[in-house]
């Protein structure tokens, strides 16, 4: 959800407003939506078997927790990222944890996504990142009505939001893959069967970040477990059936 921060400012005397033969001050108020803020972006380190992470939006360090090849990310309340096209739901605050890409080479991002589902929109998602204007998120989402699906946002200065298949599980195997022309999303329920949910050119500069977010846009918080993440540098062989 949007917010707004109120700065109050109290205006330098105007000589050319007068009142009663008195020199008034004015106080004004100015309204920043919170969107505008730009997102903490800072160097981390958080190294699991099969993927580092080196950077951290919004403090992902802080909130993230790793045991046994998984790595837990909570997300605080009303934290998310969508810059809505008509500005009134965007936001840019969720955690995000993410690792260096070469993207002139080949790559395969996978892991099960498990998040606690307490309120509409809570999410783990799978990210490729480059700027607040510049991104995808492929996540696995509660819906309006209670739903648990596929959802795929991609961001060009403003996003898209497209729903796809539910999902009856807890959990998900989520993947992107790139052989450097096509860039694709999958889902899985089994790691074996994949399901092609999004494909296009990959139009991407040379180095690119790629990692793992939770939200809570309208909650009080949804922590989501990343099981065994993997970053290789290979990419799928064939891309309608994503194996």
């Amino acid at each position: 959800m949007s917010q707004t921060i109120v700065i109050k400012i109290r205006a330098i005397k105007n000589r050319s407003l007068k009142l009663s033969g008195l020199l008034l001050g004015l106080i004004g108020l100015i309204v920043v939506p919170a969107h505008t803020l730009a997102n903490v972006e800072k160097s981390c380190s958080i190294k699991l078997p099969d993927i580092h992470f080196t950077k951290c939006l919004n403090d992902a360090d802080k909130n993230a927790s790793t045991a046994g090849g998984v790595v837990t990310l909570k997300s605080d309340a009303k934290k998310d990222f969508f810059n809505d096209p008509d500005g009134k739901l965007s936001n840019n605050n969720a955690p995000v944890l993410l690792a260096k890409v070469d993207n002139t080479k080949p790559f395969t991002l996978t892991t099960k996504v498990s998040p606690e589902f307490k309120e509409t929109y809570d999410a783990g998602a799978l990210y490729i990142f480059l700027t607040e204007k510049l991104w995808q998120k492929f996540a696995f989402e509660r819906d309006e009505r209670g739903t648990t699906r596929i959802v795929s946002v991609r961001t060009i200065e403003t996003s898209d939001d497209n729903n796809h298949q539910p999902i009856g599980s807890k959990s998900v195997y989520l993947k992107i893959s790139s052989d450097t022309q096509t860039v694709a999303f999958y889902f899985s329920e089994d790691k074996i069967k994949w399901n092609l949910a999004r494909l296009y050119k990959n139009s991407y500069p040379a180095t690119i970040w790629v990692g793992v977010s939770s939200q809570s846009p309208l909650g009080n918080g949804n922590a989501t477990q990343f099981e065994s993440p993997s970053l290789i540098g290979e990419s799928v062989k064939d891309f309608r059936m994503g194996i």
